[in-house]
């Protein structure tokens, strides 16, 4: 072989081997430094997500972490999942900040397709040390990318243990879960095209309050008055945002002055616990009371609802001044009796989850940002 031939041959393999060393190094890269390799993906992605150490359980703010696993989330480990079980005993921790207990107001079936009466709502899917859980979530609006939302409001206890714990793992979103109603108990016999007719939307990141994650509790705790999160998911095809293809988001509104100002409230969900089974979409709608749960947070939202565990982080509608609808809390906690739900009051640190995340993205395409995977 020439000399010339055989130069161009040992250049052209050597850009080939740096070309396959650079991708290589980016698939391992921690996504939150620009030249850290904390965790190496593929380790993760052979279920190394599955230790639950604290030595490998990021908790912090900043610290998420969720790289997408393809066909992790079949139709039946959806099925499968159950609620976090979050929970509060009746009673008025503060007299006098708390209204009396409401009566308790029966959920309702809403009608099917889902897409065409909710489609703003989904189930959120994710891992914890007990297994896959489910929560509700709603797709809000992006003030960063108008009409190309990817966001989804849901509560803080989806998304992070809350005290002594951290980030879950393995979030997606999927909206209009069983759109038509039809899977019932047998959800996981359904092919996941039918539980999943938008997709499978993976987050990759999460914001919520420092002081859910600081102070959270299975039992809500000081935390559940800031018991509140803001996803940003990936498409899982394509380049159209949530918002595009599911023609909705949600608007938020963090000006809400009190729980006498709402006249009405309707709470959206997909309770899991018996008597439901997670495969029906529900509502409820009351005139929302105060419920405090500690002196030194804000006053909660309260409605009688006979929604159970898996309504979790489902979206509290009411109207505005205009008279338009706009979400303005997310279940956090119940009565262990399952009488009634209890949501905070969005206000200023609610606006600041919502802004850091917005941010976060601004400016990216299609509103999508830094694959996670």
């Amino acid at each position: 072989m020439p000399t010339s031939r055989r130069i161009v041959h040992v250049v052209a393999l050597s850009v080939a081997v740096l070309v396959v060393a650079a991708v290589s190094f980016w698939l391992l890269r921690d996504p939150e430094g620009p030249d850290a390799v904390s965790k190496p993906l593929q380790t993760w992605l052979s279920r190394g997500w599955k230790d639950w150490s604290p030595a490998t359980w990021r908790s912090k703010p900043g610290d998420f972490y969720n790289p997408a696993i393809k066909g992790h989330w079949s139709s039946s480990r959806m099925s499968d999942s159950t609620d976090p079980n979050v929970s509060l005993d009746a009673g008025d921790p503060e007299p006098g900040a708390s209204d009396p207990e409401p009566r308790p107001i029966p959920a309702l079936p809403v009608a099917t397709p889902y897409h065409s009466t909710a489609a703003v709502i989904g189930k959120v899917f994710f891992d914890s040390p007990n297994g896959p859980k489910v929560c509700t979530g709603t797709a809000v609006q992006d003030p960063a990318a108008p009409g190309k939302s990817n966001l989804v409001w849901t509560a803080g206890h989806c998304v992070h243990a809350g005290a002594g714990g951290g980030w879950y793992r393995n979030i997606v979103f999927v909206p209009s879960y069983n759109n038509d109603g039809s899977s019932g108990t047998a959800g996981n016999q359904a092919p996941l095209d039918e539980v999943a007719p938008y997709g499978t939307w993976w987050a990759d990141w999460a914001e919520t309050s420092p002081q859910w994650i600081s102070e959270g509790s299975d039992t809500g705790g000081k935390g559940s008055a800031f018991d509140f999160a803001v996803l940003h998911v990936r498409p899982p095809s394509g380049d159209a945002s949530l918002q595009e293809t599911i023609g909705a988001a949600a608007p938020v509104r963090f000006d809400v002055p009190s729980a006498q100002s709402l006249l009405t409230a309707s709470v959206w969900g997909y309770p899991a616990e018996s008597p439901f089974d997670g495969e029906t979409l529900f509502s409820c709608q009351d005139r929302p009371g105060r419920l405090s749960v500690d002196k030194d947070a804000p006053t909660m939202y309260r409605v009688g609802c006979t929604m159970t565990g898996g309504a979790s982080g489902g979206g509290w509608f009411a109207p505005g001044p205009d008279g338009s609808l706009a979400l303005v809390s997310d279940t956090s906690i119940g009565s262990t009796s399952h009488t009634w739900l209890a949501g905070p009051s969005l206000g200023k640190q609610a606006e600041k989850v919502y802004d850091a995340i917005s941010r976060r993205f601004a400016g990216q395409k299609n509103g999508t940002g830094t694959p996670a995977s």
